[in-house]
């Protein structure tokens, strides 16, 4: 089939996202890039001509998904055109290209180029691999602006940064996409005023490490934790823009009501910083504190850069500045080496936090990281065992915090109406809170006030 072919007649095709917001932003960018190029987007369960499976390579069971799907959409459609995108083709790149299930393999840094990409397949009908070596480039990946015409009009995701330059031991994404690549300010912006003005309220900022944001605008390839330490010393030359500068600058848009955070490094929080992203008063008291285990000593195993003592301090400091701040985070039990009394610390901790919600995840063991290679690895039985221990609790935590919010005057972003009642209506509070509302009117992409 040649391209003059492909013109009269356009060519249905499907994006099947796996993985993160980073992921989702990207598969989003893609869509806009087809469809601005005459493609027909369509369900992944729909017949399609072109499936894009944009995968993710988190965990080992990330990467077997990654697999199984884009074995399926082969099976879909016995004739249609396969492409591997994203972190799987970085991670198992010599291996995905050679499967006969796949077409084209695009790895991270590629994905902007996916028109042209298709374009030259259908030319020769050639198997196609494209793939940059992630961990030396400096180049961060502009896919463009979204359009807010696929997306839910309430809430939009923008990508900010890319990249990782820490090195947990049990992390792959730094070898799948490779170093801290910010991007540039003024087209973050710029995307976010287009957003805005198309009726988005509220903007929630993604990346890979999102703390990280223009520590590499100076051209210098380091970690977030030597420009932290020059911040906490109040060295001001720690970079041209940072993540403060940039959310002081997206709350100085008229249009935007909302701005929420993604993951963030504990010790981003300081009392300058959250002065900075407080000023405008557009910012959502919703924070997801990077923790991974409440335990010093696994922390050091895990090469994370920050003590529990720290942790705690900072979600203090978070309460000093917000009233009742909706605080989550992230946990991994059974990380190797990781004692019951270890464990019986972190417990203690998790207990004296408080937090909203802990997102509870079992170690397991991915290949390429040092701790696949650490002693003491843990049975899956105890690990299941703790993982019930913590989700038991994080269900009883997060019903006092809820319990600990009633009479408090909250804002809600109504996205849509329940089932196909016309008068009750669902959102997410400013703190996260998911609620209903009983209204007469349409209140479906509007912030109205909300009591709990």
């Amino acid at each position: 089939m040649n391209r003059n072919e492909v013109n009269l007649q356009p060519m249905t095709a499907a994006i099947i996202n796996l993985g993160c917001k980073v992921n989702k932003y990207e598969s989003d960018a893609m869509k806009d890039k087809l469809i601005e190029s005459g493609f027909v987007m369509v369900e992944p369960e729909d017949i399609a001509d072109i499936y894009i499976v944009n995968t993710c390579s988190v965990t080992n069971m990330a990467q077997k998904k990654s697999r199984q799907m884009l074995r399926r959409a082969k099976k879909w459609n016995p004739e249609a055109i396969i492409i591997a995108a994203g972190c799987y083709v970085n991670a198992e790149h010599d291996v995905l290209k050679g499967e006969d299930f796949v077409d084209i393999v695009v790895g991270n840094n590629c994905k902007k180029d996916i028109v042209d990409i298709i374009r030259e397949y259908m030319d020769d009908q050639k198997d196609r691999d494209y793939f940059v070596e992630i961990g030396k480039t400096g180049e961060y990946e502009e896919m463009g602006n979204l359009s807010a015409s696929h997306l839910d009009h309430q809430r939009a995701y923008i990508k900010i940064q890319d990249g990782c330059n820490q090195f947990c031991s049990y992390c792959i994404i730094p070898y799948t996409r490779g170093r801290v690549r910010s991007r540039k300010p003024e087209h973050i912006l710029e995307e976010i005023r287009g957003l805005a003005k198309m009726g988005v309220k509220e903007f929630v900022l993604t990346g890979i490490h999102i703390s990280s944001y223009g520590v590499d605008f100076k051209g210098q390839d380091v970690q977030y934790d030597t420009v932290m330490e020059k911040a906490l010393q109040r060295d001001e030359d720690v970079g041209s823009v940072d993540l403060g500068q940039l959310i002081e600058q997206i709350g100085e848009i008229n249009e935007v009501e909302r701005i929420r955070l993604g993951s963030l490094e504990p010790r981003i929080v300081t009392e300058d910083f959250l002065t900075r992203i407080t000023q405008s008063g557009k910012i959502c008291p919703h924070f997801h504190l990077s923790l991974q285990s409440a335990c010093n000593e696994t922390l050091k195993r895990m090469n994370r850069k920050y003590t529990i003592e720290e942790f705690m301090e900072k979600c203090e400091l978070l309460r000093k500045h917000f009233d009742r701040p909706a605080i989550t985070t992230d946990v991994i039990v059974g990380f190797p080496g990781e004692t019951e009394e270890e464990f019986a610390l972190t417990l203690e901790h998790l207990k004296q936090l408080k937090l909203y919600e802990i997102h509870v995840f079992k170690y397991s063991v991915r290949s390429g990281t040092a701790a696949e290679k650490m002693k003491d690895q843990i049975p899956e039985e105890k690990k299941n065992e703790r993982s019930n221990i913590l989700l038991e609790l994080t269900a009883t935590q997060k019903m006092l915090y809820e319990q600990s919010l009633k009479g408090l005057e909250d804002e809600v972003l109504v996205e849509e109406k329940v089932d196909d009642s016309e008068e009750d209506f669902t959102g997410h509070t400013k703190r996260y809170v998911k609620v209903n509302i009983h209204a007469k009117d349409d209140l479906v992409n509007k912030i109205v006030k909300y009591r709990y």
